[in-house]
């Protein structure tokens, strides 16, 4: 891996010291922010332009007391989010983002409704490999147990923050999936089932075996009937910590989108040799997941790494976003070979092409 560092060339003493205070105070403002954004003060004053509104202007509509109004706004201040010119709050750039940026909007729902309780206990969760902040959402033992019965607004801001990061680059990717022409394509991890619909509706020869928890497949299958490929369809469920349940054999290609970062690399390998063994003679396996070492920008690198205490506090415990080294490393240890790899899939996605090693 190249070296990395996210600090600015030639950082003074003092600079790193304020940066160090936003780390200490991050949660207050996110939380201030987050107010500002939900409870409508910075649409208040993007509706203003560039003639901002005072304290007292925004708290004689009623909708705000003059108190929270200056905690949040002074927060929100610190954090860039607005200006303050002559007593008037105008919105700036960074709070023009979180109004209209969708990437913005979607990471902070995730981060608000799914995470922030949880991440209190992420120092325990990574102590112990188990995700212990769960508990605030259910009693599960992995958030994918309790997928199908998570709370709103967990549920929609987690779907919302998957599909985003995935479905941007279905459309593209068909293309490479088909580009060996398989016939039996296998989908492990299918989730919803929304690549499968996808796929099956791009070509009428392919047939999709999907591979799942028996809840995750409850929810593909009606999307399946509905999207009117349910036939070309087969579902197998499958417990993907039992390294003692085979994969449905013979396929011409073998799917993972998103897929292994909810897994432990122990995990992981056994996934891969499974895989493996499932594939026909010339077949394929394809991982297209986020890496993020493999980011143009700093900002994608930014949010995936700390996606990852997400996976330890929440998800499962000893999961997260994955250098495309591990990977490579690991498909490796299965008797696969990396063919080619392809950066810059939708919003940050790389796409790993293995053959099976005949060395």
């Amino acid at each position: 891996m190249q070296n990395k560092t996210f600090s600015p060339p030639g950082q003074r003493a003092f600079a790193a010291r304020f940066e160090a205070q936003k780390i200490a105070f991050g949660p207050v403002v996110f939380q201030c922010v987050h107010y500002a954004w939900k409870r409508g003060v910075l649409q208040a004053l993007a509706d203003a332009g560039e003639a901002g509104r005072s304290v007292d202007e925004l708290a004689a509509t009623g909708r705000w007391s003059a108190y929270a109004l200056k905690v949040v706004l002074e927060s929100c201040l610190s954090a860039g989010v607005v200006a303050l010119a002559e007593g008037r709050y105008q919105l700036d750039k960074t709070g023009w983002c979180v109004l209209s940026d969708e990437i913005t909007r979607i990471n902070f729902d995730f981060v608000q409704d799914v995470c922030y309780q949880g991440l209190f206990d992420l120092g325990r969760s990574l102590d112990e490999q188990r995700p212990h902040g769960l508990k605030a959402l259910g009693d599960w033992p992995t958030l994918y147990e309790g997928m199908a019965t998570l709370p709103e607004p967990a549920r929609s801001s987690w779907f919302a923050f998957d599909h985003h990061y995935s479905d941007t680059s279905f459309p593209e990717i068909l293309p490479d999936v088909l580009a060996s022409a398989p016939r039996r394509v296998m989908d492990i991890g299918a989730n919803t089932g929304k690549f499968a619909c996808a796929l099956l509706a791009y070509d009428p020869k392919v047939r999709v075996h999907l591979v799942d928890l028996p809840q995750q497949l409850a929810l593909a299958e009606p999307r399946l009937i509905d999207a009117g490929v349910r036939e070309r369809a087969s579902l197998h469920a499958v417990d993907m910590l039992d390294a003692t349940r085979a994969f449905p054999a013979n396929m011409d290609l073998v799917w993972m989108s998103q897929f292994l970062s909810c897994f432990s690399e122990p995990v992981i390998a056994t996934i891969l040799a499974r895989a493996a063994a499932a594939l026909a003679p010339g077949g394929q396996l394809l991982i297209l997941d986020t890496l993020w070492d493999r980011q143009r920008y700093d900002i994608a690198s930014y949010c995936l790494i700390n996606t990852s205490p997400y996976f330890t506090a929440m998800a499962s415990g000893n999961s997260k976003v994955y250098e495309s080294g591990d990977y490579v490393r690991l498909a490796q240890a299965a008797g696969l070979r990396l063919l080619t790899t392809r950066d810059g899939i939708g919003y940050c996605h790389s796409l790993l092409r293995f053959v099976q090693d005949e060395a």
